[in-house]
């Protein structure tokens, strides 16, 4: 039995599986998404959006890249966006990265990937601008750890700087952003303090949360 005809026979089973337990499952889903939630994350393969919220399939609208950036010039993730403010409605926006990332550790230490290093430039632009602040932080592993969170910061400010964002707001419609890192040791995600609900919130909040930013000991739970 090859690769694929394992992943095959194990998406019949699971196919199976839901059957068994909602018989209505599919039927539902099959008839129009309308998620609450815009997860933008990484593309790593151990940070599964909806695992990790614990929801079902049709509950999380998802868009992923490599070290979860958001970048002003990137058509897909703005489209990804659009599509999800202005369509689907939905009330949050999840900005999530997760500790670990091979993409932030990449940017931080200067290794080469590849043609990925110049996607990663933009983390790069972030551990520059953030430098003071990471020079007084003695571990390599916790220095890691501040710019994955540092990156996801940033990237808030980014997604609450779009024009589809901005014009959300200023039209009064419901909406959110939220600064969160994932830990694949323990499963748990982390707020970072980076909630964003009106355009005035923004600075504030990207102020507090840089400020309040641990340099000697892990982000308390």
């Amino acid at each position: 039995m090859t690769e694929l005809d394992k992943l095959l026979r194990n998406n019949r089973e699971w196919a199976e599986r839901v059957r068994q337990e909602d018989p209505g499952f599919f039927e539902r889903l099959s008839q129009q998404q309308s998620p609450r939630h815009l997860w933008i994350g990484c593309s790593d393969s151990r940070v599964p959006a909806n695992q990790i919220l614990g929801l079902d399939p049709g509950e999380v609208f998802v868009h992923r890249n490599i070290a979860n950036v958001m970048s002003h010039g990137d058509l897909n993730c703005l489209s990804v966006i659009q599509f999800a403010v202005d369509i689907l409605k939905v009330e949050h926006i999840l900005l999530v990265g997760h500790y670990g990332c091979g993409g932030v550790h990449a940017a931080m230490t200067g290794a080469r990937l590849g043609l990925a290093d110049n996607w990663l430039r933009h983390v790069a632009d972030v551990a520059q601008k953030h430098a003071t602040l990471l020079e007084h932080v003695d571990a390599e592993p916790l220095r890691h750890a501040r710019l994955c969170e540092l990156n996801v910061i940033e990237q808030v400010v980014n997604v609450c700087q779009t024009t589809v964002v901005q014009d959300a707001w200023a039209r009064g419609q419901e909406l959110a952003v939220h600064g969160w890192v994932y830990s694949l040791s323990d499963g748990r995600v982390r707020e970072l303090g980076m909630d964003v609900t009106a355009a005035d919130q923004l600075m504030p909040a990207y102020r507090q949360a840089v400020a309040a930013m641990p340099i000697k000991d892990k982000r308390d739970e």
